[in-house]
C-alpha cells in the first residue's frame, strides 16, 4: 500500500503488530481481510450446440439480486410494475444471493457496504454478473471526494455492465438487461 493510500486510513485498519490471548505477537492487516485473495479460476466453454443453448437459457432467465445502498434501490421496485414488467425479458428478483446469478449494486458505497457486498458476491454461484446502476456507484457520483466512499466498484469486483445516471429510470435498466442478455448470448459462461 502507498503513502497516499495510507493516509486515508483509519489508525484501526493499518497494517499492526497484535499480542494474541496466548501472548503470541502476530501481525494484522484488516484492509486484507475485505477481500478474497484467490484469483478466479478460468472455466473453458463447451463447444456447440450445447453451449449456444445454454447461453440462451442464461440470458432468459436472470435471477437478480438487488443490492441497494441509496436512492438507486428506488428504481427497482417499478422496474417490476405492470408498467415495465420485467418479468416479460427473464428477469427474477431473488431474496438470496445463492440463488442469483447477477446483482445489481445501486447507491454510493462505503468502506463498511463493500465488505458485504463481496461477502454477497462470493456467495453466489457461477457464473455471476454485476450491474452497477447509477453515478454513485459507478464513479462516486456527487461523493466521489468523501473519505469514506468507494469510487470505483471496479476495482473491487469485476462489472459487467454499467447503467448511468443518477438515477437512471426503469428504461435504463431494462436497456441494460438487454446489454447483458447480448452479452450472455455471446460469450457465455465470462461471468466469475
Amino acid at each position: 500500500m502507498t503513502n497516499m493510500e495510507n493516509k486515508f486510513l483509519k489508525d484501526y485498519n493499518k497494517k499492526r503488530q497484535v499480542k494474541g490471548p496466548d501472548g503470541q505477537i502476530f501481525e494484522v492487516d484488516p484492509m486484507q481481510e475485505y477481500f478474497c485473495q484467490d484469483r478466479p479460476q478460468k472455466i473453458d466453454a463447451h463447444k456447440g450446440v450445447v453451449e449456444k443453448f445454454m447461453n440462451w437459457a442464461r440470458a432468459e432467465s436472470i435471477w437478480v439480486l438487488g443490492f441497494g445502498t441509496g436512492c438507486g434501490s428506488i428504481e427497482i421496485p417499478p422496474l417490476f410494475s405492470p408498467r415495465f414488467d420485467a418479468f416479460r425479458f427473464g428477469v427474477a428478483m431473488r431474496p438470496t444471493p445463492r440463488q442469483s446469478s447477477a446483482m445489481i449494486i445501486s447507491g454510493y458505497l462505503a468502506v463498511k457496504t463493500l465488505k458485504r457486498v463481496i461477502r454477497s458476491y462470493e456467495q453466489m454461484m457461477g457464473p455471476k454478473y454485476i450491474m452497477a446502476l447509477g453515478s454513485c456507484t459507478i464513479n462516486g457520483g456527487m461523493y466521489w471526494d468523501s473519505y469514506n466512499t468507494i469510487n470505483r466498484l471496479d476495482h473491487y469486483i469485476p462489472v459487467d455492465v454499467y447503467v448511468a445516471g443518477c438515477m437512471p429510470r426503469p428504461e435504463a435498466l431494462l436497456a441494460g438487461f438487454d446489454t447483458l442478455k447480448t452479452k450472455l448470448r455471446k460469450a457465455g459462461r465470462r461471468g466469475q
